[in-house]
């Protein structure tokens, strides 16, 4: 089981809402040149707020012991897990991934439970397979 950082292109589209005062104050700000667009102000101030709770965050993913980054899963890792005759409790604070080429047997043979506060990519054939185990 690697886990690496992940890339800039490891993310994931979200759509919000906002009010059109603020929406208009982000143009503004943007048009003034302070951001390159709407998505660089809204990275930035996401950014900024997360790092006024980092030491809670620190905390909460030492208790909760979540992998914090990217775990990716191979077919050659879950077969591993298969064979010791165990199971893993995937904790993933970021984004936990598994290999195209793993069955959805497989997938349900070796893994017991799945949480992601981030993003979870998997086939879609494994992730029917754990829905009931995905939390």
């Amino acid at each position: 089981m690697a886990l690496t950082i992940a890339k800039a292109s490891d993310t994931e589209k979200i759509t919000i809402n906002l009010g059109l005062i603020d929406l208009g104050q982000i143009d503004l700000l943007v048009q003034e040149g302070f951001y390159s667009n709407r998505t660089d102000f809204i990275r930035t101030a996401i950014r900024n707020h997360l790092g006024t709770h980092a030491e809670v965050v620190r905390q909460t993913v030492s208790r909760k012991t979540l992998v914090l980054g990217l775990q990716e899963f191979s077919r050659a890792d879950l077969e591993a897990v298969k064979k010791s005759g165990k199971r893993l409790r995937i904790q993933v604070l970021g984004l936990a991934r598994i290999a195209p080429d793993v069955s959805a047997t497989l997938a349900l043979a070796a893994i017991e439970s799945v949480s992601v506060l981030g993003a979870f990519h998997a086939s879609p054939a494994v992730k029917a397979a754990l829905v009931d185990r995905i939390h």
